[in-house]
């Protein structure tokens, strides 16, 4: 049995697309991409000289194009604070008064215990403070 070039060409695409499902390397994906574009080219009837250079174009023109492109909206993902992380830099309201010894705040919809940063300094019921940071279940205000 005799196998057209473009079908093991497609062979060679889904041979290098199980590598790209396994470790996630994109770059296996364009090697993939190439041989696809490869075997289109040799259905169309091209010899096997073009076959191999429209593979090896495709596949770096993609891996010179695409991949640095996919690196810089990597890096520029917007980094989405959650978590206590979140709630710092935050105002809240003084339900009872807060001191170093400490109080109650609403913040963001909660009721939190609640203690200054600095000691010396109290807030009473009303005012509205800045979370400074989170310790434990106390939030530090000032």
């Amino acid at each position: 049995m005799d196998i057209d070039a473009w079908v093991w060409w497609l062979i060679g695409a889904v041979g290098l697309g199980i590598p790209l499902v396994l470790t996630a390397m994109p770059e296996f994906g364009m090697f993939a991409v190439g041989a696809v574009a490869a075997a289109v080219t040799a259905a169309l009837g091209g010899e096997v000289v073009a076959q191999v250079l429209v593979f090896v174009i495709v596949s770096v023109a993609l891996i010179a194009v695409v991949r640095p492109i996919a690196n810089r909206h990597r890096d520029q993902r917007p980094q989405h604070r959650s978590g206590i992380d979140a709630l710092r830099g935050r105002s809240a309201v003084v339900l009872e008064r807060v001191d170093g010894s400490g109080g109650r705040i609403k913040l963001a919809g909660e009721v939190w215990s609640a203690r200054t940063l600095d000691a010396d300094t109290s807030f009473e019921p009303g005012q509205s403070v800045d979370v400074v940071e989170i310790d434990g279940a106390t939030a530090v205000v000032m």
